[in-house]
């Protein structure tokens, strides 16, 4: 059903207001200068091209960020502002809330972010009140559909207002990656004993996993502004996403003690020392999210940008040109999840503070892709 015309303006009104005196550059998802066009969600299929919008899974999620597949298909959403976990029927979009993540403290772009599923625990990268961490919590589901009390994993990660990062996910090599922001201070992210403006790799423990390129440090690569976005394709390559600032917003091949240049580059700077991103995006066309990894080819969320990227890789390079998808379709893209097959869940975010909600909003999206 598509937004009544005067929630839209409402939503627009507000927006403007809340835009007033903030630059482009003031935080990694540069709001749009006008509300983005109605939503449409129809029970039918979608189809753009290589994508098939094949249907709703659920709706009404408020600020959602993470999302999880648990054994046998269910998934598990986390909620950044409401600071809670909920868990979603995979066949049916049944909701059933599994509480609030104790410990979280809401505030700007940070509050619970990323969460990752392993070995009967649920992870999650939440801001605290004194950082960014990550901790773990018991889940066995069944009737008992509780999580266990947060278990710290790793604390010490810089939070700020903007620039939290917050992705996090299982390699497969069983080790732990996060994608952490400089939350604004840029200085953090070429510093290596900072956790800040990096891609850190631990073991599920939290220690630092073998063969990492710094001694002693869970530190994998650095030089990042703000990671939001990981993922392998099926050779085992890492993968992420990042905010630029004003200029270029990029996905990059994630290689052990690179250094991918933030502040001293955004976008492909030639410059000896610095690793340069395999796709770049103008910023108003991106701030990317989440990514996945499906039919030989990244998947990427936009935010600003509202829109489904696709990057085709032959190995470790782009194979051809990125091409964009339900562009503005369904708004604000937070999250994409590659389920194995042709199949990826997408997830909305318009009730983020910076989205115009509608009716619905957020949701869940079945996609088939080719």
């Amino acid at each position: 059903m598509s937004r009544p015309a005067v929630v839209k303006a409402l939503w627009g009104a507000v927006a403007l207001v809340l835009l007033t005196g903030c630059s482009s550059g003031s935080t990694e998802e540069r709001p749009g200068a006008a509300p983005p066009p109605p939503t449409t969600v129809s029970s039918s299929p979608s189809v753009d091209g290589r994508v098939s919008v094949v249907g709703t899974l659920t709706e009404g999620l408020k600020s959602p960020w993470g999302l999880a597949e648990l054994p046998g298909g269910d998934l598990l959403v986390s909620s950044r502002d409401e600071r809670t976990i909920t868990r979603i029927d995979g066949r049916t979009g049944a909701k059933t809330p599994l509480g609030e993540v104790p410990g979280v403290v809401p505030g700007g772009e940070g509050g619970l972010l990323g969460i990752a599923v392993r070995d009967g625990w649920v992870y999650a990268y939440l801001t605290a009140a004194s950082d960014n961490r990550i901790v773990r919590m018991r889940y066995g589901g069944g009737e008992a559909d509780r999580l266990g009390p947060p278990e710290p994993v790793l604390t010490g990660i810089p939070k700020g207002i903007v620039h939290n990062g917050g992705r996090i996910a299982f390699g497969p090599d069983g080790m732990l990656y996060a994608g952490t922001g400089e939350t604004g201070r840029t200085g953090l992210a070429q510093d290596r004993a900072s956790l800040g403006g990096k891609i850190l790799r631990m073991t599920p423990e939290g220690r630092p996993a073998p063969g990492n390129p710094f001694p002693a440090s869970v530190v994998y690569s650095y030089g990042h502004r703000n990671v939001q976005g990981l993922a392998w394709d099926s050779a085992g390559r890492l993968w992420a996403a990042e905010f630029g600032q004003n200029t270029w917003d990029e996905l990059n091949l994630v290689e052990p003690g690179r250094n991918y240049g933030w502040p001293e580059a955004e976008g492909r700077a030639g410059r000896a020392g610095f690793t340069d991103p395999v796709a770049q995006w103008p910023t108003s066309e991106a701030s990317p999210s989440g990514i996945a990894y499906a039919r030989g080819a990244i998947w990427m969320a936009g935010l600003r940008g509202e829109r489904l990227w696709r990057i085709p890789l032959s190995g470790a390079e782009r194979s051809g040109e990125p091409e964009a998808f339900v562009k503005g379709e369904y708004g604000r893209l937070r999250t994409v999840l590659a389920t194995g097959g042709d199949r990826l869940w997408l997830v909305t975010s318009e009730t983020d503070t910076r989205g115009t909600p509608g009716p619905g909003d957020d949701r869940i999206l079945r996609l088939e892709v080719r």
